[in-house]
């Protein structure tokens, strides 16, 4: 067995992962990937178990007053990492009992970054102001905590603490009032500067007035702290630690004076009952802003932030690829689900902003399908295109209404992705018909995608006249007669198309297509002097239109007939 102990079923904050404990030190990492949590053993300062309902909860207080909560354990752990920790740490875990006596009154505690409920002298409830994402008043006298909740967690866990609220009399001796304030107000204030590893000493580096965010939206004041961020609009107040940033996007804007800096975070913030994963801030880039700093910085207001956001944090900074639209933008205009919005072609993903904000990883997608704007719809345009994005998880994602211009170099960049694009064709290759097609820059080339899809949404006849054709100068023809001709061709078309789909399962939709009017041609070189294999169909035409007059003629006979009044005689 290797030097410590591994467990892949062990939840910190409601989310599952994977822990290890080793004479180092100890580390926890998330399902699905994330931030590893890594404590030295140096830092530990109290170990503890307790006894939940089925199964264990391991209690690791640290140095900094951070306090991590790991569950999930068999009663034959216990004993086992015991004994290890004794031996690799020199502290001597301890056995808390709780309360079972089902009081809901008792007496709250603040201890570092854990709040304690207490019935008497034993424990009946504690939680980890880590995970706590909001905490408002309701009324005078009530707390109400909210706590971060990612769709994971949601997903697989039945039962979930998502906010508490505690009632606090006016007269509590431990949280005493004033004139200005209650004790539900004083309780409530330092959980908000303990909550996410905040200490009510610790000053901002830097302070951002009015910024403006669009995910959550609002105008917020923001803060960068040396342990957390925090959001301040009105009663919203939101407090990040800087370990929940996974990744920070410094996207511009195409043709636009804004840039985009997206912060990833893991677990989310919550409001209500919203969860938000990311934070979406947009700044103005020629704003200059000038900051006093522990190191002195000026320059773009986006750049300062992020450039101090990312020293405090440690997180990756993801900027636009070699990407780039006809304009030289980093993205490209397009819309989803009826939103519109910038779809940025980043190195590893497709991100799309502002709404819904959608992240697709490239090793996520099983393919991208090129389709011509409005296939669904009446509405066609040459001068747009869709772009369809096929998870491996069978989700999709549309594109749409992006420029025709934009096509070449976004099909260009996903092809150097390696991405599989359906309607490529697995016979055709990336050189030839369609990279001459790509780098073509006249819009009234033939774009085989929209092509395709032209002839999948209309199954229109080709617009090309047919010099074989001579219409009859004595037949002036009528709505009628062209509908009896044009539905007994496409009876023929249907049946022609399944022999043909069915002897040559290989073809595409537009040879086939091609196949079928190359076989009416054929059999129908001019009307004047139709084939024998035509001959039929041009009889039964003949006997349709003759069957028509005849009725028709009755039908008119019968009205003049009866008279203006119709039958009943009576009038109005």
């Amino acid at each position: 067995m290797t030097d410590g102990h591994h467990f892949n079923n062990i939840s910190l904050g409601g989310r599952g992962g994977f822990f290890k404990l080793c004479s180092g030190g100890f580390a926890w990492k998330k399902q699905g990937g994330g931030k590893i949590i890594e404590v030295d053993k140096a830092d530990i300062t109290s170990v503890a178990w307790m006894r939940i309902p089925k199964s264990y909860q391991l209690n690791v207080g640290t140095k900094e007053g951070l306090f991590y909560r790991f569950f999930g354990f068999r009663q034959q752990d216990v004993s086992n990492l015991s004994n290890f920790i004794q031996r690799s740490t020199g502290i001597s875990p301890q056995e808390k009992q709780l309360s079972i006596s089902r009081h809901n009154w008792g007496g709250a505690k603040i201890d570092g970054t854990r709040l304690c409920f207490n019935v008497g002298e034993k424990e009946a409830l504690e939680v980890s102001l880590a995970d706590v994402s909001q905490a408002q008043m309701q009324g005078k006298t009530d707390v109400v905590l909210e706590f971060h909740i990612d769709d994971t967690t949601a997903a697989n866990e039945k039962d979930l603490l998502t906010d508490l609220s505690f009632h606090v009399p006016t007269s509590n001796a431990q949280f005493i009032g004033d004139e200005h304030r209650t004790s539900a107000q004083m309780l409530c204030q330092e959980i908000l500067h303990r909550a996410d590893n905040g200490s009510p000493s610790e000053a901002a580096v830097v302070t951002f007035e009015g910024v403006a965010i669009l995910t959550p939206r609002g105008r917020y004041s923001v803060e960068l702290h040396q342990s957390f961020l925090r959001l301040q609009r009105q009663a919203n107040d939101f407090k990040i630690q800087y370990s929940s940033i996974l990744h920070l996007f410094i996207l511009a804007k195409s043709q636009n004076p804004h840039t985009f800096v997206v912060i990833a975070l893991d677990p989310p913030i919550r409001k209500g009952q919203t969860l938000y994963p990311h934070i979406v801030i947009q700044f103005v880039t020629e704003a200059m802003v000038e900051r006093e700093l522990a190191l002195s910085e000026q320059g773009q207001i986006h750049a300062v932030f992020s450039n101090v956001l990312c020293g405090l944090s440690g997180a990756k900074v993801t900027r636009p690829s070699t990407f780039r639209s006809c304009q030289h933008g980093y993205a490209v205009k397009s819309a989803l689900k009826a939103e519109d919005g910038l779809l940025y072609p980043l190195e590893k993903a497709f991100f799309f902003l502002p709404k819904p904000l959608t992240l697709i990883l490239y090793e996520e997608i099983e393919y991208v399908l090129f389709e011509r704007h409005g296939a669904g719809g009446v509405n066609i345009s040459s001068q747009y295109f869709d772009l369809l994005v096929k998870l491996k998880n069978n989700q999709e994602h549309l594109f749409s209404n992006i420029q025709r211009i934009e096509y070449q170099n976004l099909f260009s960049f996903i092809s150097d992705k390696h991405l599989k694009i359906l309607n490529l064709g697995d016979g055709q290759k990336r050189t030839g018909g369609v990279t001459s097609v790509l780098e073509s820059t006249d819009d009234d080339s033939m774009d085989p995608h929209l092509e395709r899809i032209k002839n999948q949404a209309c199954n229109e006849e080709s617009d090309e006249e047919d010099e074989d054709f001579v219409v009859d100068k004595d037949d002036s023809g009528s709505p009628s007669d062209d509908s009896e001709e044009e539905d007994s061709g496409a009876s023929m078309s249907g049946d022609e198309k399944e022999n043909i789909k069915n002897s040559n399962p290989e073809l595409t939709t537009t040879e086939i297509a091609k196949k079928l009017g190359e076989r009416w041609q054929k059999m129908t070189v001019c009307l004047q002097k139709p084939r024998r294999d035509s001959q039929p169909y041009m009889e039964q035409s003949r006997a349709d239109k003759q069957r028509y007059e005849q009725e028709s003629a009755a039908y008119r006979g019968a009205g003049a007939q009866q008279g203006p009044g119709g039958g009943s005689g009576g009038r109005l």
